[in-house]
C-alpha cells in the first residue's frame, strides 16, 4: 500500500477504460506490406484481430478516451503511469503531477500511446491503490465504446 493515498480527480472507471484502450492498442501490430495476409486463414487462429487494418479504430478510441480529460485528470493519468513504471512513488505524487505539466495537453494522447506498456504501468499504479481491473470488469461498468465516439463517458 502506498504511503500516500493521493486525491485522484481521475475516476477509477475512466482510468480503467483508458487502460483497456491502451492495452488494445498495444496488442496490435502493423500488418504486412502490400495489403496481403501473411498467413493462411485456416491456421492463423484468428490473429488478424491483432493486426492494424485500414479501418482499425484502436488508436482513435484511445485518443478519444484521453482528449476530454480536464487538466487535473490528465495530470493524474500521466502521474499514475509514471508511478506504475517506477519513475515516482506515491509519496512523490505532487512532484509527478507537476512534472506531467511539461507534456502539452494536445500531445497527451500521443504521449500515452508511445509509452511502452502504458496499460501495464497504469494497472500497476491503480492496484497499489487497491483498485482492481478485475473488479472493474466484473462491475459491469466496462463499456465497448470510447467516450467522445457517441456514447457517454464511463
Amino acid at each position: 500500500m502506498p504511503q500516500l493515498n493521493p486525491p485522484l480527480t481521475l475516476k477509477p472507471e475512466t482510468a480503467f477504460f483508458i487502460l483497456l484502450k491502451a492495452r488494445e492498442f498495444d496488442a496490435k501490430v502493423a500488418g504486412p506490406d502490400g495489403g496481403e495476409d501473411a498467413s493462411n486463414p485456416s491456421d492463423d487462429r484468428e490473429v488478424d484481430v491483432l493486426i492494424f487494418g485500414p479501418d482499425d479504430t484502436a488508436e482513435q478510441e484511445l485518443f478519444a478516451a484521453i482528449r476530454p480529460l480536464n487538466e487535473d485528470e490528465r495530470l493524474d493519468l500521466i502521474a499514475l503511469i509514471w508511478i506504475g513504471r517506477g519513475d515516482f512513488g506515491f509519496d512523490e505524487w505532487a512532484e509527478a503531477r507537476n512534472a506531467a505539466r511539461r507534456i502539452p495537453r494536445a500531445q497527451t494522447p500521443r504521449y500515452v500511446r508511445e509509452i511502452p506498456l502504458a496499460s501495464d504501468h497504469l494497472e500497476s499504479a491503480l492496484s497499489e491503490l487497491d483498485l482492481s481491473l478485475n473488479d472493474y470488469l466484473d462491475s459491469g461498468l466496462a463499456g465497448p465504446v470510447a467516450p467522445g465516439l457517441g456514447e457517454a463517458a464511463p
